[in-house]
């Protein structure tokens, strides 16, 4: 199983918003920079963060973005499943459908696969995620103030 660039780097800002605890509120940009990411993929991805109400956005001078309390004991699995989207892990349909599909064995073999996966992140916060030795990395990430 392969994430997408995309969920990698939404979880990666998950993570370092998670570290922060509330001390200081990061920018969109602020994060990019510190995860050497394109500033355009890093706001697709907190806007979908936003969205599923795992981080807060606040507004005016000192605003930033925060991780919420829901954010923090998200499963980690449960985040991956809404960042990936539910699809399958091969496409038996489409321009040139696969012969086998009526009576494949591969396709439900891998859709199991594909759940054991996630099921094997499910026992994992976000804060389990950002435990020593990775918090204090993270917290070292991104140019000063």
């Amino acid at each position: 199983m392969r994430l997408t660039r995309y969920t990698d780097l939404a979880l990666r800002a998950v993570m370092r918003l998670a570290v922060m605890d509330g001390q200081e509120l990061l920018t969109t940009k602020r994060i990019a920079d510190g995860m050497n990411v394109p500033y355009t993929h890093m706001t697709k991805a907190i806007t979908h963060l936003q969205h599923l109400g795992v981080i807060e956005a606040r507004r005016g001078r000192n605003g930033g973005l925060a991780l919420t309390s829901a954010g923090r004991n998200t499963r980690v699995g449960e985040l991956v499943r809404n960042l990936e989207g539910g699809g399958e892990v091969v496409t038996c349909e489409g321009e040139e459908p696969c012969p086998l599909a009526g009576a494949c064995r591969l396709r439900h073999a891998l859709r199991k696969a594909q759940e054991a996966f996630y099921s094997s992140l499910d026992h994992l916060t976000i804060d389990d995620l950002v435990a020593s030795p990775t918090g204090p990395v993270l917290l070292s990430l991104g140019p000063p103030g």
